[in-house]
């Protein structure tokens, strides 16, 4: 349309030329060609402006919310900029030689976890591979689980179709891939989605107490439809290799503890079939109560959304928790609904960008539990400030463990009470001294030393 513009005011200005008084008409035509070709030129040069590949290759793709909230998106999905470009994610290959990484290494050799990724043929490029480029190759074992061959990734085969009415199905199919070839190459089996990004050395800290030989599995906890809770699909689920042979060799084969048929919600399903073979649904909040595990991206988590007290979030998720800074433990696990660009984003962030002349110190290592042993839940007090909160009137009470200081020592307390009545009774007898006018009143100085030799 630019062009069309450019090229009538063009005309214009040539016919304005020929109007004028009587000239040469060599001049006149000059003019007019002159006229022509600018305008010409011009409308190409806001033509190439304003092409889209100019404006840059990120282009969001608009997703519109389901009422389903297992089926929810959220416009963070971006088209992926790297289809063709092979160099572009170079920077997050690298990894930092000069950082102290032994206690990573050493939970990497104890904490062994397989990590497979439900996706279809449509994102193996859009999704899947970014997945494998950022925070997959930092599991044990990665596995990428489709209805598609493809060498790059590369993926398992499995036998069903693509779509939600399959999940289910391809949910079991995975878990019996997995059981069948790597039952004893790993101690922990993470599920999640080709949108989803896991942080493998915060799951390795919080699994690092568990026996893998106690029947258990984590994930972001929601509480309806199954008593016990269930875990969201979209922020991954990980279950010990007790779980994983309880789940293979007695809950699919029976049909009254696990349903053959077509499910839609495969998150539910597996919980229901988890809970009926006592597989218990773990506690993955850390000591002061915070999530660890999210089925969206941080900035919903982050960025308080007062007007939207009734989103189904609030209604689902099994423990109490807030938003604002207050909702995400500083050893976060994962977050669901990433688009690729933003994996690289948090890629760098997290392993790569870090505030100079600040180092952290390392939470020491939990003790080792007994197998079906469980950490004891956070303990509940009342949150400290009302700072960072949804809403005033809703807080929730945190769960933040309080250490015993030493002026908390019951001796010392009652010390302190056994003194401050002592004082009490100097002052009333002093005062009933000088009713009695008495010779011998203690002065003020007097009771300051007296007071001074006591503590």
């Amino acid at each position: 349309m630019g062009s069309t513009k450019l090229n009538t005011s063009s005309t214009l200005l040539g016919r304005s030329i020929l109007a004028e008084a009587p000239r040469s008409k060599n001049r006149s035509l000059i003019s007019l060609i002159v006229g022509l070709v600018l305008g010409y030129s011009l409308a190409q040069v806001f033509t190439y402006i304003a092409t889209p590949a100019r404006i840059g290759p990120y282009v969001v793709e608009k997703r519109h919310p389901d009422k389903d909230p297992h089926d929810l998106r959220v416009p963070h999905d971006l088209q992926d900029p790297h289809d063709d470009d092979e160099s572009a994610h170079e920077l997050v290959r690298h990894e930092h030689k000069q950082d102290n990484s032994s206690l990573a290494d050493k939970l990497f050799r104890e904490v062994r976890i397989l990590c497979w990724i439900m996706t279809n043929p449509t994102n193996h490029k859009k999704k899947a591979r970014h997945v494998k480029r950022t925070w997959g190759k930092r599991c044990n074992i990665l596995l990428f689980m489709s209805s598609a061959a493809d060498d790059e990734l590369p993926t398992v085969q499995l036998p069903v179709g693509e779509g939600r009415i399959n999940l289910w199905h391809k949910v079991k199919e995975a878990f019996k891939y997995v059981y069948k070839h790597h039952y004893n190459d790993a101690d922990w089996f993470l599920k999640a989605d080709d949108d989803t990004y896991t942080v493998v050395e915060n799951m390795r800290y919080m699994l690092y107490p568990y026996s893998p030989e106690t029947p258990v599995h984590f994930g972001c906890k929601f509480k309806p439809f199954v008593k016990q809770g269930y875990m969201s699909g979209g922020a991954g689920y990980v279950l010990s290799r007790e779980a994983l042979r309880r789940f293979i060799v007695e809950a699919i084969p029976n049909p009254k503890l696990c349903l053959p048929g077509t499910v839609i919600n495969e998150d539910i399903e597996i919980g229901r079939c988890l809970e009926n073979v006592n597989v218990t649904a773990g506690d993955t909040r850390d000591a002061m109560g915070r999530g660890r595990m999210f089925p969206f991206v941080p900035e919903t988590h982050l960025i308080p959304a007062k007007s939207d007290t009734q989103f189904w979030y609030w209604k689902y998720v099994f423990y109490k928790t807030d938003d604002g800074l207050d909702c995400c433990s500083d050893l976060a696990i994962s977050f669901h609904y990433v688009s690729p660009n933003l994996m690289y984003v948090l890629d760098y962030l997290i392993y790569h960008l870090k505030p100079y002349g600040i180092q952290r110190t390392l939470e020491h290592l939990p003790e080792k539990l007994k197998v079906g042993e469980f950490l004891p839940p956070p303990i509940e007090t009342p949150a400290a400030s009302d700072e960072d909160s949804k809403d005033d009137e809703d807080r929730v009470t945190k769960k933040i463990p309080v250490p015993v200081l030493p002026t908390q020592n019951p001796l010392i307390v009652d010390i302190k009470k056994e003194i401050a009545l002592k004082r009490k009774e100097l002052r009333e007898l002093q005062k009933s001294i000088k009713k009695t006018n008495s010779k011998q009143v203690y002065s003020d100085e007097d009771v300051s030393s007296i007071e001074k030799s006591e503590d």
